[in-house]
């Protein structure tokens, strides 16, 4: 046996192991923790490749831009002269079922049109030498807490909170995982200015309201100040519609915190002021997408686990989608766009090592889903791809995260963009991805300094005036 597979596999079954543990157990030993930076990365993910090679070792990610770039100018795919390996359609999914997500399947059983266009694994994310070493600091410091599991986490840092970095990098709870995925490493800000789009069964399309947003990851701005200026909340965002005429001026101010407290805001030109609106959480339809996105579906998944049980799976060899440029910044909505679902020209697939999660809803609560499937990335810890259940247990949505780094920052990865198919409807909905100008409606910062970011509900309401 390949010492890859003797690492995954002890890996799995640690995991596994730990899934009914208590959370007093759930930081690793120091014995445990002498994995990371040696066959582990310092965040967690195995350093070597895969028994076949199509996973490469990870040398470092992608911290410097490709030739060409300009800071501020349309993006550049460094891959784009790369042809795919293999295709995958419903002629040959049954060879490659075993690497595919559920949702993967079902959309080749129900489109005709849609595949999969597979190319060269490439492990671009790039991680700062303080982070990588907060994530060890973490193994053996952090857990999760509260009165609902996964509710909180505590730490050894200032304020008992874990460091900034991943807190579970030998994770051994599903609630662990869905942490390092909030707490997943990106530039402290990146603006968009961007498109979104429903198209329903029928192949006509339908323009979203357009946000002009601000994403931040204050844990990552090395000064403290974006910290102490958001509740000290692991990621947020402050978004303004700029469209319909109707919707223009509406603001949206989300912090997520690392306890079950959500800090939301929102201001209407009409009434002109800002009021707290902590039901725009859980399985609550967001109003201005027309209805096609819960609130807890932005980037993969937002907020607090407390009405579904979150079993860790284990890490599994999958094909996802990965470093996808064409449907996120390289293209127009013209061109990405079809009938049924997004053009396959627009997205590239690769295999990588994913955690897949399972959560289940609770048998006391409520919610639209039944149960949900996660796929995260063991290098970035951000979902790439997940499923999501009716009642009847039958799969309703299928959702795509189009990663790609930002090496416009050095390191960092990008989750903005996503794609949602109804399979029950027949429609689906695109976030957050090039207008008709694609390549220049994103940036990212390291620091929020010298931004214009409304970051409380007084600037807010003092900017709000459309």
């Amino acid at each position: 046996m390949s010492k890859t597979k003797t690492v995954l596999g002890s890996l799995l079954a640690s995991s596994l192991f730990a899934l009914g543990a208590n959370s007093a157990f759930a930081a690793v030993t120091a014995e445990e923790a002498k994995q990371l930076g040696t066959t582990l990365t310092e965040f967690g993910a195995i350093k070597a490749g895969n028994a076949d090679g199509s996973i490469p070792a990870y040398a470092g990610g992608m911290t410097t831009p490709p030739a060409g770039f300009t800071k501020g100018g349309k993006w550049i795919d460094p891959f784009k002269d790369e042809k795919p390996l293999y295709v995958i359609d419903s002629k040959n999914v049954a060879q490659y079922a075993a690497q595919l997500t559920e949702g993967a399947k079902a959309m080749i059983a129900q489109f005709p049109s849609f595949r999969m266009d597979v190319y060269p694994t490439h492990r671009t994310m790039a991680y700062p030498e303080w982070v990588r070493q907060n994530s060890v600091k973490n193994a053996t410091t952090a857990n999760v807490s509260g009165e609902v599991e996964g509710d909180a986490m505590t730490g050894a840092d200032k304020d008992n909170l874990p460091y900034a970095g991943v807190p579970f990098p030998i994770p051994k709870k599903g609630v662990e995982v869905m942490w390092n995925h909030n707490m997943s490493y990106a530039p402290a800000v990146r603006h968009t200015f961007a498109g979104a789009w429903l198209v329903d069964a029928a192949g006509s399309i339908s323009a979203l309201p357009e946000p002009n947003e601000y994403y931040v990851k204050p844990w990552y701005e090395q000064s403290g100040k974006m910290r102490k200026e958001t509740f000290n909340a692991v990621h947020g965002f402050s978004a303004m519609l700029t469209s319909p005429p109707s919707s223009a001026g509406i603001v949206f101010l989300n912090f997520y915190l690392s306890n079950p407290e959500q800090k939301v805001w929102f201001y209407t030109p009409g009434q002109r002021r800002v009021r707290a609106a902590p039901e725009f959480s859980h399985d609550v339809p967001i109003a201005a997408y027309g209805g096609v996105l819960t609130w807890d579906e932005l980037y993969g998944w937002v907020g607090r686990m407390d009405r579904f049980d979150f079993k860790l799976v284990g890490k599994k060899e999958m094909i996802v989608p990965y470093n996808v440029f064409g449907a996120t910044v390289t293209m127009a909505s013209k061109d990405f766009l079809g009938p049924k679902h997004v053009n396959p020209s627009a997205v590239r697939w690769e295999k990588h090592r994913v955690w897949v999660v399972d959560a289940t809803r609770k048998a006391t609560a409520r919610h639209a889903y039944s149960r949900r499937t996660f796929y995260i990335d063991e290098d970035s810890w951000n979902i790439v791809a997940t499923e999501a259940y009716d009642n009847s247990g039958k799969l309703w949505k299928v959702a795509n995260v189009f990663t790609f780094p930002a090496y416009d920052a050095g390191g960092g990865m990008n989750n903005e963009s996503c794609s949602y198919n109804d399979l029950i409807k027949g429609n689906y909905s695109v976030l957050n991805s090039g207008r008709g100008d694609p390549g220049k409606f994103l940036k990212h910062y390291t620091s929020s300094e010298g931004l214009p970011i409304n970051l409380t509900a007084q600037s807010v309401g003092a900017g709000g005036v459309r």
